[in-house]
């Protein structure tokens, strides 16, 4: 038996919307293989919650869990060898501060190290709404030409045939 065609656009766009929507719907959602996860449940836990709030130094704003780079791979290996040898969530993300400096957080401190991390867009955003500001302010309106003298009008009438 042989697929009816869609008839009308309407038919169409509803069939668009549901492929768009499963697209997104399968779209992958964390990159932890089953071979890196631990046995314990509790411990595995931690290590996702962990993975979560850990940044790919690869990636650019992608968590350690939902990339597939081989150095998130690499971090989530590291993450669960510490929870497995005792350490609290609190050590492990000393350790990979430690290792991989504050910009490994996705959500970093605030402090003088990581200004620039926190006020940078602000920054950007205030120096951009000054000099617009400072544009329009500077911005001279053209004062209207002087009007035409006699002659000028002759000459153009002249020219348009009029």
């Amino acid at each position: 038996m042989i697929a009816p065609a869609i008839p009308d656009r309407v038919g169409r766009r509803w069939v668009a919307l549901a492929m768009a929507v499963l697209m997104l719907a399968t779209s992958p959602s964390v990159a932890v293989e089953p071979s890196e996860m631990l046995k314990d449940p509790a411990l595995e836990a931690r290590a996702r919650a962990i993975g979560q709030a850990l940044r790919c130094v690869v990636c650019q704003n992608q968590s350690i869990d939902d990339s597939a780079a081989e150095v998130a791979r690499d971090m989530r290996r590291a993450v669960r060898e510490r929870l497995a040898a005792g350490d609290s969530n609190n050590q492990v993300f000393d350790y990979m501060v430690a290792r991989y400096g504050d910009y490994v957080l996705l959500k970093p401190p605030f402090k003088a190290g990581t200004l620039l991390l926190w006020l940078g867009a602000p920054l950007v955003l205030l120096v951009a709404s000054a000099a617009i500001l400072v544009a329009v302010r500077q911005r001279r309106v053209a004062a209207p030409p002087p009007p035409l003298s006699e002659r000028e009008r002759e000459r153009l009438r002249s020219l348009l045939g009029g």
